[in-house]
C-alpha cells in the first residue's frame, strides 16, 4: 500500500485555460497515509470523478504531482500504478463462477496456483460468499455481484491503493447498509489504503477515518467525521453535512457577539477579518426550545423517529431545530436559545471566529 500525496494539483479540460473558472480542479495539496481509509464527498460536478482519474492516471492533471509513496507517478499509466478500482455498476465476469472471478486478477499476473487458492478463500471468507464460490456470477443478486466486484479490488495484495468510486449506488436502499459495514470490517482487516468517493454524505462519514469535502472543484475542508459535524470551516460543509443540515442566517457581527433579526447572540469566539458577507451558522441540534431566548413562532414539527425537527419563524427567516423530547404544537411561541461554543459566523463562505480554549 502506499501514501498518496496530490501536490499542487489542478486540472482544465480546456487547452488554454484563462482563469479559474475554467479549472474543473483548482489548486488541491492532500495527502492519505498508507492504510488509511477516505472519502471524496460532494455533489454531482464537484470534481470528485476528475480527481480518482487523475489518482487511476486516466488523466493527466494540467498542473502538479501525483506520488504514491515518494514517487512521481504523474506521468504513468493506469496499468503502471498498482491501483484497483470498485465502480458504479459491478464489474464481474457473467461466464465466471465467483471463484473464477476472484482468482482472475491474480491469474493475469502470474501469480502461482497454491497463492491464487489461498487468498481466493481469504477474500471469499472475509466477503461471506464461500457458499456461492462456485456458482455463476450471472445468477447472483446486485449486493453480491458488487461484493465479488470488491473482492476483486481486494484480492491483490500487492496494490498501492483500492478506489471506489460511488459503489452502491445500484444498490437497494435496504442492503446498502450491510455493504457499507461489510466495507468497513473489509478495511480493518486489510488494512489497505482506499478512497471512497461519493455524493452521500451516510456512506461517507460511516466509512471514512478522514473525508475530502469538495465544492466546485475545490476542497473546502478534510477532516474526521466529527470535526466536519462539529466545526464546518465553510457554510457549504455545514449545509452538506448533517440532517438537517446548519441553519445560515444573514447577521452583524463585531468581537464575540452577532446581531440576527435585532437580537444579540453570544458566539464561540471573536470575530476575525472584516469586510465581505457575515452569516451565522447553527446546526438545528444545537438550537433549544424554552421560556428565554429568541421570540419565535413554531409553523411546522417533523417526527423523524429517533427525533422531531421544528421549524420555526424569526421575522423573515425559519430556522430549525431538532428535539428528542416533546415539542410544541404548530402556531404555538416559543423562545430559541443558541449554545454559544457552538454559535459562530462565516465571512464569505468562510469560517470566521476563533474557538476559545
Amino acid at each position: 500500500m502506499a501514501r498518496i500525496t496530490l501536490s499542487k494539483l489542478r486540472h482544465s479540460y480546456y487547452p488554454d485555460p484563462k482563469g479559474p473558472d475554467d479549472y474543473a480542479l483548482k489548486e488541491i495539496d492532500v495527502t492519505w497515509r498508507n492504510g488509511g481509509a477516505y472519502a471524496l464527498l460532494g455533489p454531482s460536478g464537484c470534481g470528485k470523478s476528475t480527481l480518482l482519474n487523475i489518482i487511476s492516471g486516466l488523466l493527466t492533471p494540467s498542473e502538479g504531482r501525483v506520488l504514491f509513496d515518494d514517487n512521481d507517478v504523474t506521468d504513468l499509466p493506469p496499468d503502471r500504478r498498482n491501483i484497483a478500482q470498485v465502480f458504479q455498476f459491478p464489474v464481474i465476469y457473467d461466464t465466471m463462477t465467483v471463484r473464477q472471478n476472484l482468482a482472475f486478477p491474480l491469474k493475469n499476473r502470474g501469480v502461482d496456483e497454491a497463492r491464487i487458492a489461498e487468498r481466493v478463500a481469504e477474500i471469499a471468507e472475509m466477503l461471506e460468499v464461500v457458499p456461492m464460490l462456485d456458482t455463476k456470477a450471472a445468477n447472483l443478486s446486485p449486493d453480491n455481484k458488487q461484493k465479488i466486484s470488491m473482492g476483486r479490488g481486494l484480492v491483490r495484495d500487492d496494490v498501492n491503493v483500492v478506489m471506489f468510486d460511488e459503489p452502491l449506488t445500484v444498490i437497494d436502499p435496504h442492503l446498502k447498509w450491510k455493504l457499507r459495514s461489510k466495507l468497513k470490517e473489509l478495511h480493518q482487516r486489510v488494512r489497505a489504503t482506499m478512497i471512497y468517493v461519493t455524493h452521500d454524505q451516510t456512506e461517507a462519514l460511516t466509512f471514512a477515518d478522514e473525508v475530502v469535502v469538495m465544492q466546485e472543484g475545490e476542497v473546502v475542508q478534510i477532516g474526521t467525521p466529527v470535526e466536519l459535524f462539529e466545526r464546518p470551516q465553510h457554510t457549504f460543509v455545514g449545509h452538506f453535512i448533517g440532517s438537517p443540515g446548519m441553519n445560515i442566517l444573514p447577521c452583524e457581527a463585531a468581537g464575540d457577539r452577532a446581531r440576527f433579526q435585532g437580537h444579540e447572540i453570544a458566539l464561540e469566539g471573536p470575530v476575525t477579518g472584516s469586510g465581505g458577507t457575515t452569516v451565522l451558522g447553527i446546526r438545528p441540534e444545537y438550537v433549544g426550545i424554552g421560556d428565554t431566548g429568541i421570540p419565535a413562532q413554531v409553523t411546522k414539527v417533523s417526527d423523524v423517529g429517533r427525533h422531531y425537527v421544528i421549524d420555526a419563524q424569526v421575522g423573515d427567516m425559519t430556522l430549525k431545530a431538532v428535539s428528542e423530547e416533546a415539542v410544541p404544537e404548530k402556531g404555538a411561541s416559543v423562545h430559541l436559545a443558541f449554545r454559544p461554543e457552538q454559535t459562530r459566523v462565516y465571512r464569505d463562505g468562510w469560517i470566521a471566529t476563533e474557538a476559545r480554549r
